[in-house]
């Protein structure tokens, strides 16, 4: 199994994260199959450590910062807005931005939706676009901010550099994943409540299929999990 499925946010605290299986990446969280999520969340790798919440930036420095972006996910249960900081993690949000503009996020799934946890998306209902960015893994970034609930991280295998596409968005203060190297991107500003509202009934189960995710797209996950919601279009925002 390639690194990019190996995450997803965490087999086991993943997927999240990155593979979690239950937990973020634990998320790997591009995770394997799944373990029950206590076990998910106690067996979450450990991918780079972490800092915990930066100093507060003087004002003089602030006219340094990279300015923020929002994304607005038009999604099956509603709106929601994520306003991305690229001096919490540049290379993530970089990646987030090319993703947006190139349609990735369009049609996809939340695959993984653990109540309490995280909501975990990004595979492609196109197995060309995740073939090509399978291929291009992102160096990590340092952890700066907490993944508090509402905030946007990359999911991870447990190998060092391995975020290529895979998201989540954190239900609760999963803090415990910040020593694991998840370095969040951004946060929902508008529409946690539509996040909450994500099919969660199917647990970590889609995510021990995410060969057959990335090759055969929605058509699978339509067949083996038709409830499950989606990112309708997602889009950069003024």
């Amino acid at each position: 199994m390639s690194r990019y499925f190996a995450f997803t946010l965490l087999s086991s605290f993943c997927f999240f994260i990155a593979g979690c299986s239950t937990s973020p990446e634990t998320a790997s969280l591009e995770s394997e199959n799944s373990s029950a999520s206590n076990n998910a969340r106690e067996g979450a790798v450990q991918l780079a450590s972490a800092e915990s919440e930066a100093p507060v930036k003087k004002p003089e420095q602030a006219a340094e910062e990279t300015p923020t972006f929002k994304v607005k996910f038009e999604t099956t249960q509603g709106d929601v807005v994520i306003e991305v900081h690229p001096d919490w993690a540049p290379r993530g949000a970089d990646r987030f931005k090319e993703l947006v503009e190139a349609g990735f996020f369009d049609d996809v799934a939340f695959f993984r939706v653990v109540n309490g946890f995280m909501a975990q998306f990004g595979i492609s209902d196109d197995a060309e676009m995740n073939k090509k960015y399978r291929n291009m893994p992102l160096k990590d970034d340092r952890v700066k901010k907490s993944n508090t609930r509402g905030r946007v991280t990359f999911a991870a295998t447990g190998a060092p550099n391995s975020r290529t596409t895979q998201m989540f968005i954190n239900f609760a203060n999963n803090s415990n994943l910040d020593q694991m190297g998840f370095a969040p991107v951004g946060e929902v500003v508008s529409g946690m409540d539509v996040v909450d509202k994500l099919y969660d009934g199917y647990g970590e189960r889609p995510s021990q299929f995410q060969g057959q995710i990335a090759e055969q797209g929605n058509a699978f996950l339509k067949a083996q999990y038709p409830k499950l919601d989606y990112i309708k279009k997602a889009t950069i925002v003024e």
